[in-house]
């Protein structure tokens, strides 16, 4: 008897302590402790390649995306540009993987190449890349880099930008295309368009510029054997465009350019993509692989879907060129 008094005064005890430390509340049922969940915060580092409109657009607009999908709280910009040195750029990049940041968004070519040399874990996302296989040296390519690279491109159909030539210069026989000799996005899409025009009947010259200092001679150059100048999607081309329209509105040459942005700076035409859209399908890729909803490694590249004919109301004005039916006016954005 006394061993069961005992045995019951021990447990009696116990039940006495326990409720004491919170663990049996009397007078209400028990219910665990909520915990609250807390969002994960992430830093992305953006390095962007030169300072133009279309890239600005780029990084603006993944920017704002990525901030609505993940709460401003929640995420931290670490957003550098390069101003158009490759050398900088690597510089960038190499910071951002020793920093260890969750991803990398890598606005332009030569971003994404210095971005893929920096690190082979943390994901990196290209946009406003025109080739994925030509900047990284892609032997096969099926729409799927793999690894820990995917991203955006901002290429337009260039079969069909080399038809708009004939549009808004139907008589021309001399085409002249104008690049920076530095960047292999722009050297493919020569190719591209050189091969298309050829086969059209037309005269081809590739004409390269290497920096800032000689895109006034090399574009002198270029108006004064040719009809008509093509400028593919070129970062240099694009933070040149006042002298470029200085020099080929004077010599009355009309170009057409390879997106939006640049036409509307120095160009009659173009069949182009809008970066903002672009920047923003690319937010909404970041968001996908920081929350682990998909894996970078089975990401495909993203185009835009829907690419635009476009002319430039002021330009054709001023050379006497009428636009071609189903072409919209650009207007600035």
């Amino acid at each position: 008897m006394r061993k069961i008094q005992r045995i019951a005064l021990v447990a009696a005890t116990a039940l006495m302590a326990f409720a004491s430390a919170g663990c049996v509340n009397s007078g209400s049922s028990s219910k665990p402790a909520s915990s609250s969940t807390t969002k994960k915060h992430y830093t992305i580092g953006i390095c962007q390649y030169v300072q133009h409109q279309a890239l600005d657009a780029a990084t603006k607009s993944f920017k704002a995306e990525v901030k609505k999908e993940l709460g401003a709280k929640n995420v931290t910009f670490d957003d550098q540009n390069a101003q158009g040195d490759s050398s900088t750029t690597s510089t960038i990049c190499t910071n951002f993987a020793s920093e260890k940041v969750d991803l990398i968004m890598a606005n332009a070519t030569p971003a994404l190449q210095a971005a893929a040399s920096a690190t082979k874990s943390i994901p990196i996302l290209g946009t406003s890349v025109t080739s994925f296989p030509v900047a990284l040296n892609l032997k096969h390519f099926n729409g799927t880099v793999g690894g820990n690279i995917s991203g955006t491109s901002d290429l337009a159909p260039l079969d069909k930008q080399e038809k708009i030539i004939k549009d808004f210069v139907p008589k021309a026989k001399r085409l002249g295309i104008l690049r920076s000799s530095s960047e292999p996005n722009s050297k493919y899409q020569a190719e591209e368009i050189e091969k298309y025009a050829k086969k059209d009947g037309y005269k081809v010259t590739q004409y390269t510029f290497s920096d800032t200092n000689d895109v006034n001679s090399v574009t002198r150059q270029a108006v004064s054997a040719s009809d008509v100048i093509y400028i593919p999607t070129d970062n240099l081309a694009s933070s040149c465009s006042k002298t470029i329209n200085n020099v080929a509105l004077k010599a009355k040459v009309p170009i057409i350019a390879g997106e939006e942005m640049l036409m509307g700076r120095c160009g009659v035409g173009t069949l182009s993509i809008d970066f903002n859209k672009l920047g923003k399908i690319t937010g909404q890729m970041a968001v996908q692989v920081l929350t682990g909803k998909k894996k970078i490694s089975q990401m495909p590249i993203q185009y835009d879907p829907e690419p635009v004919k476009e002319y430039n109301p002021t330009i054709c004005k001023k050379l006497g060129i009428k636009p071609p039916a189903g072409y919209k006016p650009y207007t600035e954005k």
